[in-house]
């Protein structure tokens, strides 16, 4: 591997450290007692025992050297820990033992500043500072360096954004570079770790939801032995043990559903599920998804439920329910409009599909540009056309709702509508957020469906589902009236975030590898 000049020079520094005595990766803890936005956000100008910060408070910080103007005597850096940026003064007379006059700097603490500090430092090198808060004659709040310490020798330069005239130059904004090299990403552009904290918050709020009303989350298996619970190409692997292919699970439907029948009032599970699929700016083969199941409710109920979550989620992230997403604004306020499917293509293209044949449908599909329809049942064609025609223009909050039988084969049929389901998607900014069902619950009905889809994928659908046939054995036993609903985390991040792809909330999307 050919070293560059700067890679070089710091690995002589490096060297040279060690000469000195010094460890430039020490094992010893480096007790924390303040964080850089935390110290700016609270601090006060006078010694006050209320105030969490004030002029004199000790503290001990530790972070990258991201900046550094020298000054003779005296210098000041930038640290940048992991909340934010603080400015440090560095002053010789602070961080270096004094030499007697007539001697020559021969210890590592008579040599701190003028050969350690301002030599063998560089830019995203780790630094403890220990000393005290203050602010400068410039107003900007700081640390005053008494002691300083060397965490880790950084031996790659991080590529320092230069700005001149407002213009940024040298950015890291290459998205193949952001994505392969996230933790440099992290580093050095700004509002890229906001992003990843706020997708924290949204789980973690998920969590405390689903906690509040006392339902149960659960792990179920990654690896199956079928892979069911959704229409979906699935990765296939081998267990050598076992000798037998396996799948990497598509959906954790199933599985949930055999726990309420086990008797499990509501579970939840936050988890990857992995689909052999494209790859686009609102696809990764492996995703996060929250799947939710709720005995003894319906589609209705799962509606009012999922507005009001995702509600509180919005507050909980951008202290408000509207976001910008592009030219877009979003209102996650509850409630927000039912639609059927039908409806909604009826509304878009004058075309009532109710009452048409496959065939029908068929021909108008080709007309909006679906290919490969000849492999497709009813239920596809339609899912095809609302893609088409529909999907893209819904921007604010909107559930469609009761989807034909062949599109829905593990939902209950509608109560008072022959021919539909009791399903609802969720469209936000004009993608699917949710999917969720009044959950089929009739073992007969369910395993009718399973041989439809069996014909479907005899016509070379390979989406369609297999028969599951220990799930069926569970639905035998009895599952009580349940809803469920699947929500991605992902995409939900994008919306809650206001980022444009499915990569950039995704700390390592999939990508090829490095050649």
């Amino acid at each position: 591997m050919e070293l560059s000049e700067q890679e070089l020079v710091r690995r002589q520094s490096l060297q040279t450290m060690r000469d000195m005595g010094i460890n430039p990766y020490p094992a010893d803890e480096y007790v924390v007692t303040g964080y850089s936005t935390d110290i700016k956000a609270t601090f006060v100008d006078e010694e006050n025992a209320d105030a969490e910060w004030y002029t004199g408070k000790p503290v001990r910080i530790a972070g990258r050297l991201m900046s550094r103007r020298i000054m003779g005597k005296a210098s000041f850096i930038e640290l940048q820990d992991s909340k934010g940026r603080i400015q440090v003064y560095v002053s010789r007379d602070d961080v270096q033992a004094p030499v007697p006059e007539g001697e020559t700097a021969t210890t590592v603490e008579q040599q701190m500043y003028n050969v350690v500090f301002k030599k063998l430092l560089d830019i995203g090198d780790f630094i403890g500072i220990e000393g005290f808060v203050f602010r400068t004659q410039m107003g900007e709040i700081s640390v005053h360096a008494q002691k300083l310490t060397v965490l880790a020798k950084s031996l790659k330069p991080l590529p320092i954004v230069k700005y001149k005239d407002g213009v940024a130059y040298d950015g890291f904004t290459d998205p193949e570079q952001r994505y392969r090299q996230r933790y440099v990403d992290l580093v050095v552009n700004e509002g890229v770790k906001d992003v990843f904290l706020k997708r924290s918050t949204i789980v973690r709020t998920m969590r405390q939801v689903f906690d509040e009303a006392g339902y149960t989350e659960v792990e179920t298996p990654m690896l199956q032995a079928i892979a069911g619970g959704a229409s979906a190409r699935p990765f296939i692997t081998h267990h050598n043990a076992l000798d037998v292919d396996m799948y990497m699970r598509i959906a954790t439907e199933l599985y949930l559903k055999r726990l309420i029948v086990g008797g499990f009032e509501g579970v939840y599970e936050i988890g990857r599920n992995f689909r052999n699929e494209g790859m686009d700016r609102s696809h990764n083969p492996e995703f996060t998804c929250m799947e939710l199941y709720v005995s003894y409710k319906d589609y209705n109920w799962m509606m009012t439920f999922t507005e009001q979550l995702l509600e509180r989620i919005a507050i909980a992230v951008n202290g408000t329910t509207q976001v910008k997403i592009g030219d877009n604004i979003v209102d996650f306020k509850a409630p927000y409009r039912r639609l059927p499917i039908l409806e909604a293509i009826q509304e878009k293209t004058g075309y009532d599909l109710s009452n048409m044949s496959e065939d029908e449908i068929r021909v108008i599909a080709k007309k909006y540009g679906v290919e490969d329809t000849d492999k497709m049942g009813r239920g596809k064609l339609i899912d095809e056309i609302f893609g088409e025609t529909c999907e893209g223009s819904f921007i604010q909050p909107t559930f469609i709702t009761d989807y034909p039988v062949e599109m829905s084969p593990l939902t209950k049929m509608h109560r008072s509508k022959p021919g539909l389901t009791e399903r609802f998607e969720l469209m936000v900014n004009g993608k699917e957020l949710a999917n969720a069902y009044s959950e089929l619950n009739d073992p007969i009905d369910q395993y009718n469906r399973f041989v439809e889809q069996m014909k479907l994928a005899d016509k070379g659908d390979d989406e369609a589902m297999v028969i599951d046939h220990d799930f069926m054995r569970a639905l035998e036993y009895g599952m009580p009236p349940t809803s469920g609903i699947g929500i991605g985390i992902d995409r939900l991040a994008i919306l809650m975030t206001g980022q444009p792809s499915i990569q950039e909330v995704l700390l390592f999307p999939t990508m090829k590898p490095e050649k």
